[in-house]
């Protein structure tokens, strides 16, 4: 099969086209012809950084691509509930020892994949495995429902448009912090109500919107140092999640207003191949969401094939995308 491998990595790491065997089906996996696969920070990561700085980066020379969409050619021994022919998506694999998704076909544990949504095409399906799967874990462990206020950092970024919608779709009234212009025109469509954080400061925001009480939950999916305005914004006893926490951080704020901090890390389910099938049982009711029309995802205006990897990478790291970057092979 035509696939594209890393010989190397590091900044100027550049995408080779090869021709690799066709991984053979084995017992609990199906052997997916990929269609399309999306473009996510942590893919960037690992081509930047490799082992030495990112251990879960796979052994050179490597595939990468964690999401994907594409149609099951063969199931393995054991599979039940997918047929050669049926159209799915996922994310799986691209990190440690499994092969990612850039090449013409990816072999996928069943557990980590789902049909995909009837109402999408291939290339949007795509775009949301990784980031619909963390949006959606942070918002259920914090304990979202109906009538709450939530605001959502990033609100047009990969995870916050997704988590915008999903907290929409569970009855909350949303609130999104975008840089302006175009940011805060998506954001509306999805309902919310935009934030500039660049003219309105957290205190304002959190007076002007809560009366001063302060969000029920916070959807951090800036995190870093922008924790500590989600601390801020957050009510007391409220939940701040987020998938960015790799920090030091003083958490003082956090403790007086006795906060719950949620740290999302989607990949945990493929890297320690644990509860795999809740990301499957997750993407199944994603697809449900997304054909009810309560769930769209946000595509980057550009297009690329297999051969032009390397340009998709650089256009999401030159942060001029808007929306997914989306790879159809």
């Amino acid at each position: 099969m035509k696939a594209m491998i890393l010989n190397e990595y590091g900044e100027n790491a550049t995408f080779t086209e090869t021709e690799l065997p066709q991984p053979s089906v084995k017992a609990g996996h199906v052997l997916v012809r990929v269609a399309a696969t999306s473009v996510n920070t942590v893919d960037t990561m690992i081509r930047q950084m490799g082992q030495e700085n990112l251990p879960i980066s796979p052994d050179l020379p490597a595939v990468l691509g964690m999401d994907f969409a594409g149609i099951v050619e063969a199931v393995g021994e054991g599979v039940t509930g997918f047929a050669p022919g049926d159209e799915i998506y996922g994310c799986a694999g691209g990190l440690m020892d499994l092969q990612g998704a850039l090449g013409e076909y990816i072999l996928a544990d069943s557990k980590l994949i789902a049909h995909k949504p009837k109402s999408l095409s291939m290339r949007e399906a795509a775009a949301l495995p990784l980031v619909a799967i963390t949006a959606f874990e942070g918002l259920q462990r914090a304990n979202i429902h109906a009538g709450q206020k939530v605001l959502v950092h990033g609100g047009a970024g990969g995870v916050g448009h997704v988590a915008v919608q999903l907290a929409k779709h569970s009855g909350a009234e949303v609130y999104a912090t975008v840089s302006g212009g175009e940011q805060a025109g998506i954001v509306e469509g999805y309902g919310a109500i935009v934030i500039n954080y660049k003219t309105e400061t957290v205190s304002d925001y959190v007076n002007k919107h809560t009366g001063g009480a302060g969000f029920d939950i916070v959807y951090d999916s800036v995190g870093g140092a922008n924790l500590t305005n989600s601390f801020e914004a957050a009510a007391l006893n409220g939940h701040v999640a987020t998938t960015v926490s790799m920090v030091e951080l003083d958490l003082t704020a956090a403790h007086f207003k006795g906060l719950s901090l949620h740290v999302v890390f989607m990949l945990i389910p493929m890297i320690h191949d644990y509860k795999r099938e809740e990301h499957g049982a997750i993407l199944t009711e994603l697809a449900g969401i997304v054909d009810s029309g309560k769930l769209t995802p946000l595509l980057d205006e550009k297009t690329f094939g297999l051969a032009d990897v390397g340009q998709a990478y650089d256009r999401l790291t030159s942060g001029q995308a808007i929306g997914k970057v989306v790879v159809e092979i």
